[in-house]
């Protein structure tokens, strides 16, 4: 499989490789889920069981030109009891991809980490990667975390690194270059993420994490710039080149993502990671596109496990 290089190239691949996955979709009352959902279904990659007012999904869909009877719909009234409801089909193997609706990113993922019912297992980490494309990089960068883990430990960043590594595979990247992000490429006591990102370099070198190029800390223009790489005279195996970017904390991924899309054109296809089966957490306020792109990532991980 050639490495694939762009979002829409993911779902060309998609819809190629035959694949159709269920998601269920929690509260799926809102413009622009059903519009992602239904270009999902229309392209044949997806299969969506919107769970929610009946009412309100019809005629939200019909207000769009959309027929809603492209979807299966579930009457549940209520937050609380559509996200439950819509878990439960996951958990139950009645849905491939849960994905949250009109519903508060609070009460979605309290019913995602429910400890008798939800999707985590014990002692997992759950942690959030996206695939991120950009007008001036010459393929996809996989960034984490944007979402999650406020700042990470060592256990956590390792997760962060495996669950990356996991996503650039199934984009066809057999042996992802991972940049540890930092102020600066000097490992130094004034900065105690530098000091994880040297032990999980070694770790890396020692096969102790998914197989992957490593070194860190680097700042983002050596990760991604082979000219900056050439004028510092750095010696580094990621060389400018960098497939995925392990942030030491979500404010600065989360900033740096949000920068991107805002002043740099970015698109971007985000994923839960950790949990029994691929979670789509969006804003509510995100676009359709930026839902339609998350939709395809979920049904392209679903397809990986």
């Amino acid at each position: 499989m050639d490495p694939i290089k762009s979002l829409d190239q993911m779902v060309e691949h998609l819809k190629e490789s035959g694949v159709k996955k269920r998601i269920a979709v929690a509260m799926a009352e809102d413009a622009n889920t059903i519009g992602a959902l239904a270009q999902a279904v229309e392209l044949g990659f997806a299969e969506a069981i919107m769970v929610g007012s009946k009412e309100a999904i019809i005629e939200t869909a019909k207000s769009q030109n959309i027929n809603p009877d492209i979807f299966t719909l579930v009457d549940v009234k209520g937050e609380v009891e559509a996200t439950n409801y819509a878990r439960k089909m996951v958990k139950n193997d009645d849905a491939d991809v849960l994905m949250k609706g009109l519903v508060g990113t609070d009460k979605f993922l309290r019913s995602v980490l429910d400890k008798k019912e939800g999707l985590l297992p014990p002692k997992a980490v759950m942690s959030y990667v996206a695939a991120v494309e950009l007008p001036k990089y010459h393929k996809l960068l996989f960034i984490s975390d944007t979402a999650v883990l406020p700042f990470p430990d060592l256990k956590q960043k390792v997760a962060m690194l495996n669950y990356s590594v996991k996503m650039a595979n199934a984009f066809g990247i057999d042996n992802p270059k991972v940049a540890l992000i930092g102020a600066s490429e000097k490992v130094s006591e004034g900065f105690p993420n530098s000091i994880d990102y040297a032990m999980i370099s070694k770790m890396a070198q020692r096969g102790q994490t998914e197989k992957c190029i490593v070194d860190g800390p680097l700042d983002v223009f050596l990760a991604c710039d082979k000219e900056s790489v050439a004028i510092k005279g750095v010696k580094t195996p990621v060389g400018g080149d960098a497939d995925v970017l392990l942030f030491p904390t979500l404010e600065a991924c989360n900033s740096f993502y949000k920068g991107l899309m805002l002043f740099g054109g970015g698109e971007l296809a985000g994923l839960i990671q950790g949990t029994e089966k691929p979670v789509v957490v969006m804003s509510r306020s995100e676009s359709a596109k930026s839902k339609f792109y998350c939709v395809a990532l979920s049904c392209l991980m679903s397809n990986e496990e």
